[in-house]
């Protein structure tokens, strides 16, 4: 005949329901997307093809389909950060990257779902460069007077940035220059042959395109660290400039021979408040954690830092990504 076990006194099954529920509770806590794992589709805008925003998005996608493997992500091309905030409080995009003055302009002039906009992360911070052939006479952007001068698509970030700057240096952006509307893309192009003799670019350090330019032909970097504080002036959306340099070895082959002196403005990335918290929460925890793996092909990413992403003025923190701060938070 078997032994007979002694029944568990009500003291101790009392006690193991506690534990239990103490054991769920705490699952619940530390696993904040509980046990449904984002899933579906996301179509994320980037930019121009050569350019830092698409190649930071292509690396961002590798990353995200190892991190949150249930999500199929949609890269878009754009014109650049106008455009991608359009994208996104549209609906026509889920996810974007913007500079914080593009982002300011947008909710400033009331456009079409900028109350919905919040960011998730501070990214990296795109430098302004104002490049033209190592032999131009021009040394400030005063001197683009009368020149054909490449200031970004309608829908870019550089397209806001470089009339901004022209104005700051007594120049009209139409009747001084002669505007050419293009992008990174065909930028060195132009300038190689001839066709434009300057162009503005704002980016992250190095920008391939300019990098790979000034390996096959002799550029230089013109200084607009004059033009700081004439701009800060021009504006509450100005606020976000700040005076940076150029190292002399971010463009090893230009044809400085000292630090450039230029401003530097902020990088976002941006979702509505529409979009799923847990998906949120998912998308900038990744960002965060593969800053080294982003930051080993396109250099400017190794900038994001867990200290300050969570600064994303203008934009209010959207609820996942706040979540993940959070849960981070030592």
């Amino acid at each position: 005949m078997p032994p007979v076990l002694p029944r568990p006194s009500r003291r101790v099954l009392v006690a193991g329901t506690a534990a239990l529920a103490a054991l769920g509770l705490l699952l619940w806590w530390l696993l904040p997307l509980g046990a449904q794992e984002p899933s579906g589709r996301l179509t994320f805008s980037t930019g121009v093809r050569t350019g830092v925003y698409q190649r930071y998005g292509e690396l961002l996608r590798q990353a995200m389909a190892r991190d949150l493997p249930k999500v199929d992500v949609t890269l878009v091309n754009s014109e650049g950060s106008q455009q991608n905030l359009a994208r996104v409080a549209s609906g026509e995009a889920d996810f974007t990257i913007a500079t914080a003055d593009a982002v300011a302009k947008y909710e400033m002039d009331r456009k079409p779902g900028s109350d919905h906009l919040r960011g998730c992360a501070r990214l990296y911070d795109d430098y302004v460069q104002l490049v033209v052939p190592a032999d131009s006479p021009v040394q400030s952007a005063a001197d683009l007077r009368g020149k054909r001068v490449a200031i970004g698509q309608p829908g870019s970030g550089v397209r806001l940035l470089s009339e901004r700057l022209l104005s700051a240096a007594r120049l009209d952006p139409v009747k001084d220059i002669t505007p050419v509307s293009i992008g990174i893309d065909r930028m060195p192009t132009e300038l190689e042959a001839h066709r434009i003799d300057a162009f503005f670019w704002s980016g992250g350090l190095p920008t391939m395109a300019v990098k790979e330019l000034s390996e096959r032909y002799q550029i230089r970097l013109v200084p607009l660290g004059d033009l700081v504080q004439e701009l800060q002036r021009t504006g509450p959306t100005a606020g976000y400039y700040r005076a940076a340099v150029i190292q002399q070895d971010a463009y090893r082959l230009a044809r400085n021979t000292s630090a450039v002196a230029t401003l530097a403005v902020p990088n976002l990335l941006v979702t509505t408040d529409g979009t799923d918290a847990a998906l949120t929460e998912g998308v900038t925890r990744t960002v965060i954690d593969n800053r080294d793996r982003i930051g080993g092909q396109v250099h400017a990413a190794q900038l994001v830092d867990l200290r300050t992403a969570i600064f994303t003025d203008p934009l209010q923190l959207h609820d996942g990504a706040a979540r993940y701060y959070r849960s981070v938070k030592p």
